[in-house]
């Protein structure tokens, strides 16, 4: 039984035509509709001689696959249809010759056109049996090619249309065909194309949907059901009721055929026959839904996306999809299998994917942009409309409409924005920002500021919790014990806001603002952007150091990876290499990397980051660490800094290394105005744990200083010695020396009480800087219930804060 999707001719007109054309001289008493064959034939032959002799071939569409950083993990594959091309030494002679049985039993005898086979299906097909084609191989392998090199959809429909037309085209671009390709190339080429159902198309995706294997492992019953599925894939679907009992008799067929061919003896087509044949196929996912580990679905996404921005892949998005999806790239990724799983591991350590505040960990590498790892607490899938998985949404207007969350289940780019994503504000870790603007503006890292517990500034701001004196933004700090004279080791190290806000002013918030710009920061929120937009509108940006601007992780660590690569900006990008069919290698993707500020500022800025993860400055003195137990778990020179926003509704801490920068959010993306507090016992050790893995067995390295030590010291002026003098004089001294003299805090010394115990800092300092002066509270006798032997207590105090 021989079966086609569709017959090859509609009449028996059409087939004299193609006879007549060919040479076949056929009895006249044969053919009733001889009369109007004549006209035809004439027609015909003049298209015949106008066609061109050379066919245009286009190349058929094929997997693109895409692999992790060791370009051995396969992540995941995209693809329109299901195709990967192998050369015929690849594809076993079991299929080769099933085909042939299948299809073209004089495939290795006619020169493109069967001519008795045409003859052979006019007298069956005016005979009243069943309806026979006269397609060669080689004839459907120009249809499929003609199809494919289709530039609009009436010419795809006119390559496989049933007319007369079409049949004479392929019969002539055949006869050229098989001048200029050998037999073994003409079978190469359609096992290649043809389709086998199930969306496989060519045999290298049949023999991997139906038997999970390689083509060059095909059995003869393997390779006679392939075969006999080419006719019509749909029919003969052993996967349906209907279509196995067909398949099963269709691939006996095929089988008989190869016996009686000789390709196979009596015993192996017994043997064939025999072989049960799956009602069950493996489909092959697609896309980023379908990734090998679901974890690693966040890194395809941005992959996916990034793909699609790229103008070297087309004029259009949809131009640079089909080249994803038809192109048969080899795409070696940025993604770090072991970073990656760190990530994943450490974020659920800590909290469940079903918590509505989400924990996200970007990953990326100073110097190169390569983005190592995205990973969250929340399934990369759709959920599932009919049988839903997620929460209603926690943001109450949209649970009234019935609006799920994003919890467990969800596609959106969380870590790296784009669509309805424009960030999360962050909190303290913008600070850098300010401190990289002050240092390219003359300010070195010794810069002094007597920072009060609440600091009047003159940005003029609408009224609310932050806003003094009726119109004036006047921030405050953590801890009412964040006053004092801090710089930039100091104040970075403990976060003190009434530093970096007189910071920025003196600096220019348009400066800041400007640096975060050159940093990377997107401003995808409205509000940033406008106030982003211009020098003035940016100028009054009074609590941007403070990070009020929204920002994703992948942003945020590229930001801070642009220390580590020495002052230059790297586009994060998810590629490591992009390979065509033909083995090329593409440039798109590789590192794009420009200046965005001096090696000196980034290094000088680097050293006072160190402060606040627990790490030792090496230009200045650290005092105060919002993450301190951070270089003691990763146990490698770092840097970094922690960020919270306004009544805990985010937490952040960023880590660096020279290898690998790590920044994590505490957010909840569904709803931004909560009432939870978020906890840097959550994301800190995810973070630095997620560093310590990543780092574990590599060798130390340690950070670049600055060239020149004005960046850090600035021009360093004697403080003169007051110790014990009264306060007024001490005063005087210091003035007169040209600082700025402030009366600190009280200490204990052995001055008399009242007088000066001396100063901080102690020594030097920036010239014109601030000096405070310390008040003696007389040396403290001894407590009298100080027992002789009593030791301090072993037990560990209370943990340091998580951050700020």
């Amino acid at each position: 039984m021989r079966r086609r999707d569709h017959n090859i001719f509609a009449n028996a007109t059409s087939l004299l035509i193609c006879g007549l054309l060919a040479g076949v001289v056929v009895a006249a008493a044969a053919f009733p509709a001889v009369a109007m064959s004549g006209l035809a034939a004439k027609a015909g032959g003049e298209t015949f001689a106008a066609l061109p002799s050379e066919l245009k071939v286009a190349s058929t569409p094929q997997v693109s696959r895409i692999f992790a950083s060791d370009n051995k993990t396969q992540i995941a594959v995209f693809y329109d249809e299901f195709r990967s091309e192998v050369p015929l030494k690849d594809i076993s002679q079991n299929m080769q010759d099933a085909i042939v049985a299948a299809e073209d039993h004089e495939f290795f005898k006619h020169n493109g056109v069967d001519l008795k086979g045409v003859a052979r299906a006019i007298v069956s097909n005016n005979s009243g049996k069943s309806q026979q084609g006269a397609s060669t191989l080689t004839m459907q392998y120009v249809r499929m090619s003609l199809a494919y090199s289709g530039q609009t959809a009436q010419e795809v429909v006119d390559a496989t249309k049933d007319t007369p037309k079409r049949k004479i085209t392929e019969m002539k671009y055949a006869m050229q065909v098989e001048k200029e390709l050998t037999k073994g190339q003409i079978l190469e080429h359609y096992l290649n194309q043809a389709p086998f159902g199930n969306g496989s198309y060519g045999v290298s995706a049949a023999a991997q949907v139906y038997f999970k294997k390689k083509p060059k492992d095909l059995s003869v019953a393997e390779s006679a059901l392939l075969a006999s599925m080419v006719k019509a894939p749909t029919a003969f679907n052993p996967t349906t009721a209907s279509g196995y009992p067909q398949a099963l008799d269709r691939r006996n067929y095929v089988v008989d055929d190869m016996l009686e061919l000789g390709y196979v003896t009596p015993d192996e087509a017994a043997k064939a026959k025999k072989t049960k044949i799956s009602r069950t196929v493996q489909h092959v996912g697609n896309g980023c839904v379908s990734v090998k580990t679901n974890s690693w679905g966040f890194f395809c996404d941005y992959f996916y996306r990034w793909w699609l921005s790229q103008d070297a892949f087309g004029a259009t998005t949809y131009d640079r999809e089909r080249r994803l999806k038809g192109g048969g790239y080899r795409i070696e990724t940025s993604l770090d299998i072991k970073a990656q799983n760190a990530a994943r591991e450490n974020i659920l350590d800590h909290i469940k994917d079903t918590n509505k505040n989400a924990l996200l960990l970007a990953g990326i590498q100073p110097g190169t942009g390569k983005v190592r790892a995205l990973a969250a607490n929340r399934k990369f899938k759709l959920d599932d409309p009919d049988k839903p998985q997620n929460k209603m949404s926690s943001d109450p207007s949209k649970a009234k409409k019935k609006i799920r969350g994003t919890y467990p289940n969800t596609t959106n780019p969380l870590l790296s924005g784009g669509g309805d994503i424009t960030g999360y504000q962050a909190g303290s870790v913008f600070k850098m920002f300010t401190m990289v603007a002050a240092l390219e503006n003359g300010y070195p890292l010794a810069y002094s500021i007597n920072a009060p517990a609440k600091y009047i500034s003159k940005y003029i701001i609408a009224p609310g919790p932050s806003t003094c004196n009726g119109k004036y933004y006047c921030p405050s700090n953590a801890s009412a014990s964040e006053a004092g004279i801090f710089n930039m080791w100091t104040g970075f190290g403990a976060s003190v806001n009434t530093y970096f806000v007189p910071l920025q002013e003196r600096v220019g918030a348009e400066k800041v603002v400007d640096v975060a710009k050159r940093f990377g920061v997107q401003f995808r929120a409205k509000d940033d952007a406008n106030f982003a937009a211009t020098e003035q509108a940016a100028h009054q940006w009074g609590a941007f150091t403070l990070g009020v601007s929204s920002s994703t992780p992948l942003d945020m660590a590229n930001a801070y990876a642009t220390l580590a690569g020495d002052g230059m900006y790297c586009a994060p990008t998810p590629v490591e290499q992009i390979t065509t069919m033909s083995g090329d290698k593409l440039d798109v993707g590789k590192p794009n990397c420009r200046r965005a500020t001096s090696p000196d500022v980034a290094r000088a800025a680097l050293d006072a980051a160190r402060c606040p993860v627990g790490d030792s400055a090496q230009l200045g003195n650290c005092k105060g660490r919002t993450a301190p137990q951070a270089h003691g778990e990763i146990k490698h020179p770092i840097y970094g800094k922690t960020g919270t926003t306004d009544h805990d509704k985010t937490a952040a801490l960023i880590i660096g290394s020279s290898s690998l920068t790590v920044a994590g959010y505490l957010v909840n993306p569904d709803y931004q105005n909560h009432s939870d507090r978020m906890s840097h016992d959550i994301v800190n050790p995810a973070v630095w744990d997620t560093m310590a893995d990543y780092m574990e067995g590599k060798p130390k390295v340690q950070f670049k200083t600055p060239g020149s030590k004005k960046i850090s010291e600035g021009d360093q002026r004697y403080i003169p010695d007051v110790t014990c003098a009264s306060i007024e004089s001490a005063r005087a001294r210091i003035e007169g020396a040209g600082f700025t003299a402030t009366v600190g805090q009280d200490v204990e010394s052995d001055c008399p009480k009242g007088t000066a115990a001396g100063t901080n800092p102690g020594n030097r300092t920036i010239k014109g800087g601030f000096v405070s002066i310390e008040v003696s509270k007389g040396k403290e006798e001894e407590k009298k219930d100080n027992k002789p032997g009593d030791k301090p207590s072993d037990k560990p105090g209370p943990k340091p804060p998580g951050g700020r």
